[in-house]
């Protein structure tokens, strides 16, 4: 007997009609998989040419890791789940704080609905970071790379995630947590046939090296290769990125930074105005906390002038108050400051200069953020029956998957 369709947050879902695995590339220009392809190294990927769906979709801005992947799991922006950022300034607890508990979040996922439902569902994903977030309140299989070791049958829903993979604990900087990621799910899909599959990767390899170099082919190999087991198992694969990636540099490789809280600590004092930057997470040695997005906190008084300025700073793209940002970026006012700067394609937005260690970086920084990185892939293994004319989002993903393949 059919299925009925599962809503979630407006929207609704058809069943799966076989497995469906969501994966989102972190980090993943578009131009990744182009490059890739035209060297050779991703003929699955090329293969999908006459035979699946490749569409060029917008991420939500700030372009960052946790507000994308919560779009993508519950199909809405931030406005509705509330995730806009890594980090944010709580204004109840006047602090500086993580946005990785799920006491954040403010809308159910896909994939606890779905679980709720009956579905089997799984999630794996490289950083830990994220893992509370995407399986809140999801009865199913959950765990990260990083911590994999850790993992037991009541947190988790899987006892030996080591063995699963074939795999030992990998470096939190290195590609094979994302290659990790990967193997754990072909596994699983061998192993238990999960209705629904999320799987998420980290962005240290596109941090570090553009599209078309030898180490971006090579990741984007192993990933080809991956896609192609799910492939050959049955299931329906969409792939999608929580953003793209850009060089931060000038011509020399140097990098381009705007220290913005050292600007409005000469022009207005120091402990008068707050820069946040929401890129920030426990993992900075790869791009040094420093993206091209930030939120200034200051006196209302300030907004006016303080805009103006920011504005004639040379790498700035744009200024918006708390309202403009909000609607342009569907994003949750109250966690938003009262001003949203926006810098352009090679440069990024620090706070002092002294508050970033860029000892880490040993190549020329790659980063994002900003609306020069909302362009990412969404593709499929299969053709859409009828697609309709509109602006395609990261978090049309499961919509894509259920509602408009053939």
């Amino acid at each position: 007997m059919k299925k009925a369709d599962v809503t979630v947050n407006g929207r609704s879902y058809r069943w799966p009609d076989r497995p469906l695995v969501v994966v989102c590339v972190d980090g993943c220009e578009p131009d990744y998989v182009n490059q890739a392809i035209s060297s050779g190294s991703a003929p699955w990927l090329a293969g999908l040419n006459g035979r699946g769906t490749c569409l060029t979709a917008d991420c939500v801005v700030p372009s960052f890791t946790n507000p994308n992947n919560l779009s993508i799991v519950t199909g809405a922006p931030p406005s509705v789940h509330g995730i806009c950022g890594n980090y944010f300034w709580d204004r109840d607890a006047q602090a500086e704080v993580m946005m990785n508990d799920a006491k954040y979040l403010r809308a159910g996922t896909i994939l606890a609905a779905f679980a709720d439902a009956g579905a089997k569902v799984a999630v794996i994903t490289a950083k830990d970071k994220l893992r509370g977030l995407l399986g809140h309140k999801m009865r199913g299989i959950c765990f990260s790379s990083e911590k994999a070791d850790q993992v037991t049958l009541a947190a988790n829903g899987i006892a030996d995630a080591l063995g699963l993979a074939g795999m030992a604990v990998p470096s939190v900087y290195s590609a094979e947590l994302s290659e990790f990621v990967f193997a754990a799910g072909v596994a699983l899909l061998e192993r238990e046939r999960p209705d629904i599959m999320y799987l998420s990767t980290t962005d240290y390899v596109q941090h570090k090296h553009a599209p078309g170099t030898a180490k971006a082919n090579a990741f984007t190999a192993m990933l080809d290769r991956y896609l192609a087991r799910l492939d050959a198992l049955g299931a329906t694969v969409v792939l999608t990125a929580d953003h793209g990636m850009n060089a931060k540099t000038d011509a020399f490789g140097r990098p381009n930074i705007v220290f913005l809280q050292d600007h409005l600590d000469r022009w207005y004092g120091a402990a008068t105005t707050r820069v946040i930057l929401p890129i920030t997470d426990p993992y900075v040695v790869h791009h040094g906390a420093l993206g091209s997005y930030a939120t200034v906190y200051l006196a209302a008084d300030q907004v006016a002038d303080a805009a103006a300025r920011i504005a004639a700073i040379p790498g700035i793209d744009l200024v918006l108050t708390q309202a403009e940002a909000c609607r342009r970026f569907e994003l949750p006012p109250d966690r938003v400051g009262d001003l949203v700067i926006v810098s352009e394609r090679l440069t990024v937005i620090g706070t002092k200069r002294e508050r970033h260690d860029l000892s880490g970086l040993d190549a020329p920084l790659r980063s994002h953020g900003g609306v020069s990185e909302q362009q990412v892939p969404l593709i499929a293994n299969r053709a859409a029956s009828e697609l309709p004319v509109r602006r395609w989002r990261n978090f049309d993903a499961f919509d894509l998957a259920l509602n408009h393949l053939a």
